[in-house]
């Protein structure tokens, strides 16, 4: 579905982003984890066209990417949800959502896409009249994902999904973002909550100053001691514990 390979980024003289490469593929969670600062964010910016790349290659559907315009890339189904939401504050729920269906190919569909959206989330549909800054914190990360769904998307990218979110409500966009996947859209998951993110992952990419530190199955990352350590709050207690 996505193939980024052995891309370079600075900002400035500044090099951020040092010989990334990873694989997303069709219909699965692929989380790109690391610490505030590691570069996860500046990595879906170059996918989404926001930022260029020095060197490398990106790939969506076998197609390269590096020269289209962040419109185009969203016609062909490649949607991000910006980490802190970004909704806009002073329009209603359903203004924000439609304003998710200005591309072509998803125009056509957006009542269809409307109903859908609302049946994901049914707090949106409850306050759709509402102004979006009148939301809760949880029901505005709601908000922006199904703004993104609004697009159709193929692969959607959310960068922090948890962030400044209550730990009941993290788990709740958890199992939104399981639901989504189920329903057939691809998902590249960045993310602070490394633990939360190995949870529903398929694979996981961890990346530390804008290099990849570790790949491997999510499953072995969560069993891994190195990744314990760093990440997991784990000090070498109880045999096998995290």
């Amino acid at each position: 579905m996505l193939e980024i390979k052995e891309i370079y980024l600075s900002y400035g003289d500044v090099q951020v982003i040092n010989d990334v490469s990873l694989t997303v593929g069709g219909k699965k969670i692929v989380a790109l984890l690391g610490s505030n600062g590691a570069g996860k964010t500046t990595v879906i910016k170059a996918v989404s066209r926001l930022i260029p790349i020095k060197r490398g290659e990106i790939y969506f559907q076998s197609q390269a990417i590096n020269s289209l315009p962040p419109h185009e890339i969203v016609e062909l189904g490649m949607v991000q949800v910006p980490e802190g939401r970004q909704i806009f504050p002073r329009l209603s729920v359903q203004e924000n959502l439609e304003l998710g269906a200005f591309a072509p190919r998803a125009r056509k569909m957006w009542k269809n896409s409307l109903g859908q959206v609302f049946s994901l989330f049914p707090k949106l549909f409850e306050r759709q009249k509402q102004l979006a800054e009148t939301l809760s914190g949880g029901e505005q990360q709601m908000l922006a994902i199904g703004r993104a769904l609004m697009s159709i998307p193929i692969l959607l990218m959310l960068d922090e999904p948890s962030l400044g979110l209550a730990p009941l409500i993290v788990k709740h966009i958890f199992e939104i973002i399981k639901s989504v996947n189920r329903s057939g859209v691809t998902i590249l998951l960045v993310e602070q909550n490394i633990r939360q993110a190995l949870t529903i992952a398929e694979q996981g990419y961890i990346l530390e100053n804008g290099r990849i530190a570790l790949e491997d199955l999510c499953k072995n990352l969560l069993r891994d001691e190195n990744v314990k350590k760093a990440y997991l709050g784990y000090s070498g207690g109880a045999k096998g514990k995290i």
